[in-house]
């Protein structure tokens, strides 16, 4: 049986670069995978090329748990990395490639997971469902978005689920927090369109669609969001305070996350809402003002703030401006406290003594956006020790992104005493 050290290493040599060519030839070894393991695979694809998997293990209850994970990858050049990206080589017990950590290392420990359960012929307590999706680092249109509407039936029994972003050691003096995700912000991706009147770029202006569009980009991108600590997030600094010993100032939030380091990095992008310019396209010549510009914006809202996020967005733009939605997800969020968050806090203390959970909300998003549509509690839990000079944050579509072998072993543990 392979290892999940050298799993992660065969799902990186795939090129699944998003947009690219597809996840077809990674997901067809997830596939042999569980088919030689005796795990029955339905695969299927929402359009040439884009492929998922998704396989269900019998347990002892029918109430079933999902774990999801996605093939995608973002782009990555080889020119800027120490070793090629879609090598997966190991050196001084890292597996290196873009992947590593989002998320082909946890879908290996997923996979690696159920197979050494299958080998010793342990039953989870409950009925697992695995999906191996396409398309996460996009919309998910052709992953999650399509596996939930057109595969509902695979998904049938579902009540939580656990994927990637949560369950990750992060060095506190001689302990180690672990948050674990409990919701996520919302995304609106927005292109924002200005129209003026074309003209000679030697007359004076009339209405240079241009100029309003970057006076506009140039207000959301000095906007100070206010500080909205959700329960969630309140909940999360009132754990850090008691295990720093240290309480953490609720009027100075944005100083104490710089004091706190990696543990202020935690809230420091969830306690407000956000919106970055990412992208501009105007004009055609130099000496042609253009009857209009576009411009695109990544925003993203804490749980529960979607109406005043687009409020603030519509003053900030102006009545020129028009906006229209590449993406809009709404925030999920799981139940806290719950028994189940108890379940998956105890498997880390069962692993790491010195393992501190918390309760974390993300930054970004998941494919959990699309399983809330169908009534799915989704938690970010994929468990992970990691040393303390690794930069988990920065390890995602970075360059040298790499995963210790170490912490795959020690997260594959963990998800064996959560399911059996």
């Amino acid at each position: 049986m392979k290892s999940v050290g050298e799993i992660c290493s065969d799902l990186i040599r795939f090129d699944t670069t998003n947009p690219g060519s597809g996840e077809r030839p990674a997901a067809e070894y997830v596939a042999t995978l569980l088919a030689d393991a005796g795990i029955q695979p339905v695969v299927f694809e929402s359009a040439p090329k884009r492929t998922t998997v998704v396989a269900r293990i019998e347990g002892d209850s029918p109430e079933a748990l999902l774990i999801h994970g996605h093939l995608d990858v973002v782009p990555a050049d080889p020119a800027e990395w120490r070793l090629h990206p879609f090598s997966g080589e190991i050196v001084d017990g890292d597996v290196y490639g873009r992947g590593a950590v989002d998320m082909k290392g946890s879908c290996a420990m997923t996979i690696a997971t159920v197979l050494g359960m299958k080998a010793r012929g342990e039953k989870p307590r409950r009925d697992l469902v695995l999906a191996f999706l396409a398309d996460e680092e996009a919309t998910g249109e052709y992953g999650a978005a399509y596996a939930v509407t057109e595969r509902r039936e695979l998904f049938d029994g579902v009540t939580e689920a656990i994927s990637e972003s949560g369950g990750y050691s992060v060095p506190s003096g001689q302990e180690r927090v672990y948050p674990i995700a409990v919701g996520e912000r919302g995304t609106a991706w927005m292109k924002l369109t200005a129209h003026g009147v074309a003209g000679h770029g030697s007359r004076p202006p009339v209405d240079n669609p241009v100029a309003t569009l970057v006076h506009a980009m140039s207000r959301i991108a000095d906007h100070t969001w206010p500080v909205r600590l959700t329960p969630s997030v309140a909940a999360l600094i009132e754990e850090l305070s008691r295990i720093t010993g240290q309480p953490i100032d609720l009027e100075r939030l944005d100083d104490e996350a710089e004091r706190l380091g990696k543990l202020g990095s935690l809230f420091k992008a969830q306690m407000r809402n956000s919106a970055n310019p990412t992208m501009l396209n105007a004009g055609y010549k130099v000496n042609v003002v253009p009857s209009s510009a576009e411009a695109h914006v990544d925003g993203r809202y804490l749980p529960g703030l979607q109406e005043e996020f687009l409020s603030t967005i519509d003053e900030l733009l102006g009545p020129k401006i028009t906006r229209e939605f590449v993406n809009l997800e709404e925030a999920p969020s799981a139940p806290y406290p719950s028994s189940f968050f108890d379940e998956l806090a105890a498997s880390l203390v069962a692993e790491d003594s010195m393992a501190r959970p918390v309760p974390y909300v993300m930054s970004g998003g998941t494919d959990a956006k699309s399983f809330a549509r169908i009534g799915i509690q989704g938690y970010g839990f994929a468990p992970l020790m990691l040393r303390p000079d690794l930069d988990y944050f920065g390890m995602f579509h970075g360059k040298d992104e790499r995963v210790p072998v170490a912490g795959l072993e020690f997260g594959t543990r963990v998800l064996t005493r959560l399911l059996t």
